[in-house]
């Protein structure tokens, strides 16, 4: 039943609030929870697990100011994204409902860290000195969920950060070529090439695995070199690739994006359209595959004779389209995300078509991969004998190599941003395609904490009602499989070659709460900013998250349909949560149809020794605004079908408990590229969050 709102979550009708908020209205649920769902209560026992975890993880392996537990130096430039990736997910758990507490201890341990790293040499004025972007965007999710989190806190870190690339005067972006500068980029200006000393320091086991940088060069008549030696990684790859920009560059859209959205300033926006647009122009005339390198002159392949392919972190080596195609995504969905323009998704998707049209069907034994260790857990032991489509993620001068299955993220990321035809075309095409069950979930934590994106859409197609307890009991197994790991390991004196062992120790899993929640895919690892269909905070604790004792349940989000189930588990308390539509408040809940329960007859006479079924009808109201208030009285549920209008506000890290005033510049049309964007919100109350 509708009733009138609390002023203060919502913006009263009377008070001089947006215009879009002031028909909101709230819901009541009035169905009883008699037998909890199962995916409830498993839901509500992962947040209890997790919360034992990351204490438990702190304990063991950080000092009192929040730094992890090493005495060792960092001998090359690689290393400050590990430190970082450990706590990434920590804010993110924080968002979704995790401890009051955990959000200042996040806090705690970026600013350790950030000390640490310091005395490493590694960071200048907060910032990593100078590094690849493959590794910068892994470092910088923290930072995003902490200022996603707590935006005024962090504002001016991340606005000065964006600084860097935004001024040219800085030395890293070039405004004349639109590129970036180097490869190695960062806050010190003087880092230039791609290693410190005479030739890049490759390991043998990472050469046996990826191959020479420069392999179309030959090797120099007096060779064989050993790896320490070898002229192509000294001056040649200095010269070749250590110039000029590259694609993974694109990642640092990321940076510049969480800028604007904190700070509505137009020159950041700017700034993305004109780099992304550059990149847009380069793929679109070579053919719709994008490019791997830029010259410092502005032309492709100038340093390279002509190559589109060959540049740091490109298309031939390392990784190819595993670290490319996420930069590239996280750019187009930044440009799109500013401009209301979803074509500059189409480098990304062109590019991806492209690999999809060399795919071959074969086992993963027979595979040329060079990411065995992640296809082993990934696929299973059986599977891996299973013959599947295999995607090209690299090439040079022979053509198409390094198959590996399909992975998700990207394609999952176009279709939850568009919701386009063509977007999911794609994913059913490509599940149509798969020799293996899309249905399937395997036991394992990536280092980017997903990978389960197949059977998650599976779900959301309606073809795997039983994924939510299953994802659930995954990531309960990974978490107890870690805190395990953490009784091994806690005591050993890490050395430099065994730094990630703290993040195959972070105990943090995040991805089923991300996608049973807020109906959203988990963040792309290479820098990306969540993507969530709905979003909740707390309206008794004035605080994001879902309250104590409240489990969600997205099983569709259609823009048509966007449906979730609230949950209050709790037998006496009453919970208020507030439903927010999109991760920024990007989207506007224009109508709601929810169940409700009129008659307690289901209650039966004095002396009935049972009940019968409470009878459910749904109701159906109008609304107009990005937020609605559901009140859920002590064992009751309620399942809500919204309708949303996608990307029509502009996207914000607001509140619903900021000001009319603070909120009344944020209702612009997100599409409209003239529009002014909204003012950096207020963030959460501090009194609860101050470290």
């Amino acid at each position: 039943m509708p009733y009138r709102p609390d002023p203060h979550l919502t913006g009263d009708p009377d008070e001089d609030g947006p215009a879009a908020d002031r028909h909101a209205f709230d819901v009541q649920a009035t169905v009883p929870l008699l037998e909890p769902p199962g995916w409830a209560v498993a839901q509500r026992a992962l947040f209890d697990l997790l919360d034992h975890a990351w204490r438990r993880f702190a304990r063991d392996f950080t000092g009192p100011d929040g730094r992890l537990n090493y005495t060792g130096p960092l001998t090359t430039r690689d290393g400050a994204d590990d430190f970082y990736e450990v706590f990434f997910n920590w804010p993110q758990l924080y968002l979704l409902g995790g401890a009051d507490d955990l959000l200042p201890a996040a806090e705690k341990h970026w600013e350790g860290v950030t000390r640490q790293l310091t005395e490493l040499d590694m960071l200048r004025e907060e910032y990593e000195r100078g590094y690849d972007w493959f590794h910068q965007s892994e470092s910088l999710l923290l930072l995003y969920f902490l200022c996603m989190a707590a935006p005024d806190r962090w504002r001016e870190r991340a606005l000065r950060f964006a600084e860097l690339y935004v001024d040219p005067a800085k030395g890293n972006y070039d405004l004349e070529h639109r590129i970036i500068t180097r490869p190695h980029n960062g806050s010190d200006p003087d880092r230039t090439g791609l290693f410190d000393g005479d030739v890049y320091p490759w390991l043998p086991k990472e050469a046996e695995a990826y191959g020479f940088p420069l392999d179309w060069i030959p090797e120099a008549a007096d060779g064989p070199f050993p790896l320490s030696e070898d002229p192509r990684l000294g001056d040649r790859m200095r010269d070749r690739m250590g110039v000029g920009d590259t694609a993974v560059n694109l990642a640092a859209a990321g940076l510049v994006l969480n800028a604007w959205i904190l700070s509505g300033e137009e020159r950041y926006r700017d700034w993305i359209v004109e780099y992304v647009d550059a990149w847009r122009e380069r793929t679109r005339a070579n053919g719709g595959l994008i490019p791997d390198n830029v010259g410092p002159d502005g032309v492709v392949g100038s340093r390279l004779d002509g190559r589109w392919y060959g540049g740091h972190y490109g298309w031939s080596w390392p990784h190819g389209w595993h670290s490319l195609g996420h930069a590239a995504c996280v750019a187009a969905l930044a440009a799109a995300t500013v401009t209301g323009d979803d074509d500059y998704l189409s480098m990304v998707a062109t590019s991806l078509d492209t690999l999809i049209s060399h795919a071959k069907v074969m086992p993963h034994t027979e595979a040329d991969s060079s990411l065995p260790s992640k296809w082993a857990v990934e696929l299973g032991p059986d599977d891996v004998h299973t013959p599947t489509p295999h995607l090209p993620f690299r090439h040079n001068d022979s053509g198409w190599f390094d198959y590996n299955p399909a992975t998700p993220p990207v394609p999952v990321a176009l279709w939850h941003h568009t919701f386009s035809r063509a977007d999911r075309a794609r994913l059913v095409g490509l599940r149509e395609a798969d020799g293996i069950d899309w249905r399937t979930v395997r036991p394992f934590r990536s280092k980017e904490e997903s990978g389960h994106e197949k059977a998650w859409f599976a779900f959301l197609d309606g073809d795997d009602p039983d994924y939510p307890e299953r994802i659930l009991a995954t990531a309960q197994a990974q978490i107890r499989h870690r805190l395990r790991r953490i009784d091994r390991y806690r005591d050993l004196d890490v050395p430099e070659a065994d730094i990630h062992v703290w993040q195959l120790c972070n105990p943090v899993v995040t991805e089923a709460l991300v996608q049973l929640t807020w109906g959203g895919p988990q963040v792309l690892y290479q820098g990306g900013l969540q993507q969530a269909r709905l979003r909740y905070h707390d309206a008794d604790a004035r605080r994001a998250g879902l309250p104590a004792d409240v489990a969600a349940l997205v099983t569709s989000i259609d823009p048509e349909a966007t449906t979730v189930e609230l949950v209050n588990l709790a037998p006496e308390t009453d919970r208020t949560v507030i439903v927010q539509a999109g991760a920024f408040a990007e989207h506007t809940i224009t109508g709601v149809r929810y169940t409700t329960c009129a008659d307690d007859g289901w209650i039966g006479d004095m002396y009935d020794y049972g009940h019968t079924e409470p009878v459910v009808t749904e109701a159906e109201v109008p609304h107009a605004g990005p937020y609605l208030t559901v009140r859920l009285p002590a064992s009751t549920r309620i399942r809500l079908s919204l309708r949303l209008g996608l990307r029509t506000r502009t996207p914000s890290y607001r509140t619903p408990f900021d000001t009319a005033a603070q909120r009344a510049n944020s209702t612009e049309t997100a599409g409209d590229p003239e529009r002014s964007a909204s003012p950096g919100p207020s963030g959460s109350d501090p009194t609860r969050t101050t470290p």
